[in-house]
């Protein structure tokens, strides 16, 4: 997600009375069912790993590793400034919970799709971009940052990636230009056999194959999904609270006709992460200045942002339910990524981080905001750079959108163990059918 609307429309679009139950009540009945759950997942840990050949990953900007840097402006430094020391693609000071996954299950991080420099793509592919939405939206990503690339167009590219790469693959070959072709006879036979390049387009090249993914893998691959957030900020800046509601199931409907298409296209093992506390995110409320009585929660979020991603994510796990009976031979796992996200802002100081609501980088004081990595004015014209915060590892949020990678981690630690899925089995193992 690269940005989310002003806040100054938010009051009117979400009543914080839109839906019930409250998060709070559903957070007490997680908890009080994680030890039967830790059973089911020590269960199933019994078995051994799945041992994942690739991963494929849809998704937006919290799960995005360099594809609309790739295809816009590059994301600045100081992102990337905590672990790859340079900027790295990611709206984050260093990993994302999809680079955890990666760690987890022994693979190198995903390169974008996109990103036709330095790619390997013999673990999987990364089609996730920042602002992606699950649903096509009217707008640019010059108007309010929603990427043109919504989880079907994804989908596009993982039906051209898996058609092309596997056709490569099989050949032994790479499509590179004649005369570079020329170039390398030229090298290795010392110009012998040059007149078989006459009407020559490609060559072996054992290099190229081995940043390939085997044809066979993609069957085996774990493919995962951080989708829909976007949806929400997207309603909220252009519908009413009961057209939001109203759009809903077209949103869930998107989102089971790809994995379907994945499905189809030989896709068994998905990991499915629900939407987080939206109304959490510290851009969505640092314009709000007087609130009315019960717009926020205690611990200062947007209450009918939340409800209205709960009530996504309920919708989301009742279509997860119906595709496990569609399709017989899928195991898909629904990880409640919103009872981590919020289970960590409602406990920030038991967890030795600050205010959740406070921002690691970029210049937000009285006098102005100035986004992380950009150069601005304040109000009175004093020049300033959105720069990083001392300790990035004690702040939650990282730009005041997403979160900063101890967060993200925090998050891994809590998921990827299976605790906060169903059914209740950690990544390692997610192939297994219960």
């Amino acid at each position: 997600m690269l940005q989310l609307s002003r806040i100054e429309k938010m009051e009117s679009c979400c009543s914080p009375d839109a839906f019930a139950p409250r998060w709070l009540i559903m957070m007490g009945i997680v908890w009080v069912t994680l030890g039967a759950v830790g059973g089911r997942a020590a269960a199933a840990a019994d078995r051994p790993p799945c041992r994942f050949p690739a991963i494929y990953n849809f998704g937006d900007s919290n799960s995005d590793t360099g594809g609309i840097s790739a295809a816009f402006m590059p994301i600045p430094w100081p992102y990337g400034a905590t672990f790859f020391r340079k900027a790295a693609g990611r709206d984050c000071d260093g990993r994302l919970l999809i680079d955890f996954i990666a760690e987890e299950l022994n693979l190198p991080f995903l390169s974008a799709y996109l990103n036709s420099l330095g790619a390997n793509f013999s673990h999987g592919a990364n089609f996730a971009t920042g602002g992606s939405t699950i649903r096509r939206q009217n707008e640019t990503i010059f108007e309010y940052g929603i990427s043109p690339f919504s989880l079907d167009v994804q989908i596009w590219h993982y039906d051209q990636f898996k058609s092309r790469s596997s056709d490569l693959y099989n050949q032994g070959q790479i499509i590179i230009s004649p005369i570079n072709a020329i170039i390398r006879m030229n090298i290795k036979s010392n110009q012998r056999n040059l007149l078989a390049l006459r009407d020559c387009n490609a060559v072996t090249d054992p290099y190229h194959k081995s940043i390939l993914p085997k044809p066979e893998d993609f069957s085996k691959a774990l493919y995962t999904f951080d989708i829909g957030q976007n949806d929400l900020s997207a309603a909220f800046r252009k519908l009413s609270v009961e057209q939001q509601i109203a759009a809903l199931p077209n949103i869930i409907s998107q989102f089971s006709i790809a994995v379907q298409h994945l499905y189809e296209q030989g896709a068994r093992s998905f990991w499915i992460h629900n939407t987080g506390p939206i109304g959490c995110l510290p851009v969505a409320v640092m314009y709000i200045t007087d609130p009315k009585p019960g717009f926020l929660d205690q611990y200062g979020c947007i209450k009918g942002q939340n409800d209205m991603a709960i009530e996504l994510n309920r919708q989301l796990k009742d279509a997860v339910i119906k595709l496990r009976t569609q399709l017989p031979e899928a195991v898909i796992t629904y990880v409640d990524l919103y009872a981590a996200k919020y289970g960590l802002i409602s406990t920030t100081k038991n967890q030795g981080f600050v205010d959740p609501l406070k921002i690691c980088c970029g210049y937000h004081e009285k006098d102005g905001n100035v986004w992380c990595g950009q150069k601005g004015l304040t109000y009175n014209g004093t020049a300033v750079f959105g720069s990083s915060c001392a300790k990035p590892e004690e702040y939650v949020s990282w730009d005041g959108v997403h979160y900063s990678e101890a967060g993200n981690k925090w998050f891994a630690d809590h998921i990827l163990n299976g605790l906060l899925s169903d059914p209740s089995i950690p990544i390692t193992h997610a192939c297994y059918r219960n």
